[in-house]
């Protein structure tokens, strides 16, 4: 698996407007492309996600519809996360295909998705980041594996 780790510029998402295809031309030998981020970088993820062959959502959930696409989605949240709580990404459910997966890590919150320390106005976290690292990578890899 190749893994793309986006730097955007001025570090902020929302203000890189590069589209999926500066990514893909250097890479003409991966044939499934997953795009994803977590927190602002999923909001600038379902962006680009009509480029891509699915999406996946760390924290984060889409401000433009996606609802009528066929993409495979796997959004991931945490339910002491009080940055993407748990009831605004089930708010914006409706913008996502009705396949979509959503799954809630008891436990995780904000910064559990990231290894950057604690944040403002998060929750806090009961679940370690090894049983995090864990049931993430366990979810995400059943993601993977349901079209490859």
């Amino acid at each position: 698996m190749t893994v793309v780790v986006v730097k955007p510029w001025l570090h902020l998402s929302l203000f890189d407007r590069r589209g999926l295809d500066t990514f893909t031309a250097d890479l003409p030998e991966v044939g499934t492309w997953i795009v994803g981020g977590h927190s602002l970088g999923g909001v600038r993820a379902c962006q680009v996600a009509p480029d891509a062959d699915a999406l996946l959502l760390l924290g984060s959930y889409c401000a433009n519809d996606l609802s009528e696409r066929e993409l495979p989605v796997l959004s991931l949240a945490g339910s002491e996360d009080r940055l993407s709580t748990p009831e605004k990404i089930a708010d914006a459910r409706y913008l996502l295909p009705e396949t979509a997966t959503m799954v809630e890590i008891e436990g995780a919150g904000h910064a559990s998705f990231g290894d950057y320390g604690p944040q403002d106005g998060d929750g806090t976290a009961s679940i370690s980041d090894e049983e995090m690292d864990t049931e993430v990578s366990a979810e995400v890899e059943a993601f993977v594996d349901s079209f490859g």
